[in-house]
């Protein structure tokens, strides 16, 4: 990346080298706290997508051929690259995707790097059924071998992770791959092209930029892409799901979520606040598991809709490189126009409790928010807002609870709030979401999975699992005579 008086120049990072799109075309990006633009990014054309995929299929022989502990060490070596810039890519973080500086370099940061670190473990250690003799003379054994060439389209709320989340275990099966970011928020990912550069071979990773349409739609229809990962919406991942099968591609889909937090009678009222304020405001609201569709007791459900609101009321909003700021700004315009949009249409029950309307600042902010008296049909329970709106439901018994917790298109993530460990365990069983919290909400380890069910997509990320997905099952099948 190259910086001028007013804007950082960013490149596409292709088989080694940084390039500008084959046609010249840019675009500006925007810092979305002030919506000034900060960057010129090169707008990727079919031709580029093309070459950066010819470039990781040329490195991946090589690659693919290494052993685990050669692609371990580089991946130890990213890891880090990546802490010892912190610093640097915080302010880019914070710039280009309006997130609370402090809060992306203790909570964000230290969670990629040990990430990269678990994945180069991890590829030492894959496993599979023992070698054996399963039919008369012969033995057989099972090879896991890497998926080839993988097409990677990343979100705009969490850049730079959910690119670790993807190439950590890609790189370490032994794939090579081709890194698309949100148009929106591209920095940290040329940036993380940048660190590669001195410790990846050519070609293992590059990175492209611009929109969906050409380049994100040319990596998934490209004939020597082998599997495309994506994180994004339900749409975008039926799109790619339909396009893949013209090649059979294998396809690897996260794709947002709704996620329920069951707060029963029993539960400890102020650390639930806290938590659920905490995790539903994070990020200002974008994030697929994020604490923001709440149903509570009967019992609870007055002092959780007030405490929720306290709690909004305190969020401090505001400058992104503030160490007390807590709730940045939306992504885009467009994000918060999406936003007020569920507001504006919201229906005669629903009452805002408070928030609702834009602060009185530069960027695209929007109040912390609570809505109570929703039902179960309503659109802002059953739609993804990706805002910092928390909702409040009410319920009677734990088969309402169960049911309304379950009854929308998304099965990413939830969490269960009780003293009751029977119940808990109920509850948690009953849930139809990949990962059930107890207690708490959102604390992830690089070594248990994420991912969905439902319309939240297929596939996992982080673990061993994830791992796997990036591997084809191999039987090797040798004649003993």
């Amino acid at each position: 990346m190259a910086t001028t008086e007013t804007k950082t120049k960013l490149q596409n990072y292709i088989g080694g080298e940084f390039t500008d799109a084959a046609d010249g075309a840019t675009e500006d990006v925007l810092n979305p706290a002030t919506a000034e633009p900060i960057a010129e990014m090169p707008l990727s054309t079919a031709e580029d997508v093309d070459r950066a995929v010819r470039a990781a299929r040329t490195a991946f022989e090589g690659w693919s051929t290494a052993t685990p502990g050669e692609r371990g060490l580089a991946l130890i070596k990213l890891a880090d690259a990546i802490e010892d810039n912190a610093d640097e890519i915080a302010d880019l973080e914070a710039a280009n995707a309006g997130k609370p500086r402090h809060a992306f370099l203790e909570d964000e940061i230290p969670f990629m790097v040990d990430n990269l670190r678990f994945f180069a473990g991890a590829a030492r250690c894959l496993e599979g059924k023992a070698a054996g003799e399963y039919t008369e003379g012969y033995t057989s054994m099972i090879r896991r071998e890497a998926v080839g060439v993988v097409g990677q389209i990343t979100p705009w709320n969490y850049p730079l992770m959910m690119a670790i989340w993807k190439i950590g275990p890609a790189l370490a099966a032994g794939c090579t791959t081709v890194v698309k970011p949100a148009e929106t928020t591209p920095m940290t990912t040329v940036k993380l092209a940048e660190l590669a550069g001195d410790i990846l071979p050519k070609g293992v990773l590059n990175v492209v930029t611009g929109h969906g349409e050409p380049a994100g739609a040319s990596l998934v229809t490209h004939p020597d892409v082998d599997m495309v990962s994506l994180t994004g919406s339900p749409e975008t991942g039926k799109w790619i799901a339909k396009a893949a099968s013209d090649t059979l591609k294998k396809v690897h889909l996260e794709l947002g979520g709704k996620a329920p937090v069951v707060v029963f009678d029993d539960v400890e009222l102020e650390t639930a606040l806290e938590t659920i304020a905490g995790t539903g405001y994070y990020n200002a609201g974008q994030d697929c598991t994020a604490a923001t569709r709440v149903l509570a007791g009967k019992g609870v459900y007055d002092d959780f809709v007030s405490g929720l609101a306290e709690q909004a009321n305190g969020q401090v909003v505001g400058d992104t490189l503030l160490d007390d700021t807590t709730l940045g700004p939306l992504n885009s315009e467009r994000q918060r126009e999406r936003v007020e949009g569920f507001i504006e249409r919201g229906p005669d029950n629903a009452e805002v409790v408070t928030g609702g309307k834009r602060p009185d600042l530069p960027g695209f902010y929007y109040e912390p928010t609570v809505i109570s008296g929703l039902e179960q049909d309503d659109e802002m329970i059953q739609k993804e807002i990706f805002g910092p709106v928390i909702t409040v439901q009410q319920f009677d018994d734990e088969e309402k609870a169960i049911e309304w917790a379950n009854g929308t298109r998304y099965g990413l993530a939830s969490s269960v709030w009780t003293r009751d460990v029977g119940r808990a365990m109920r509850v948690s069983k009953a849930l139809r979401f990949g990962c059930v919290w107890v207690n708490d909400h959102i604390p992830l380890a690089s070594e248990m999975p994420h991912g969905g069910y439902k319309q939240s997509g297929y596939g996992k990320d982080l673990s061993s699992y994830s791992l796997e997905d990036y591997t084809e099952v191999k039987h090797v099948m040798v004649s003993l005579g």
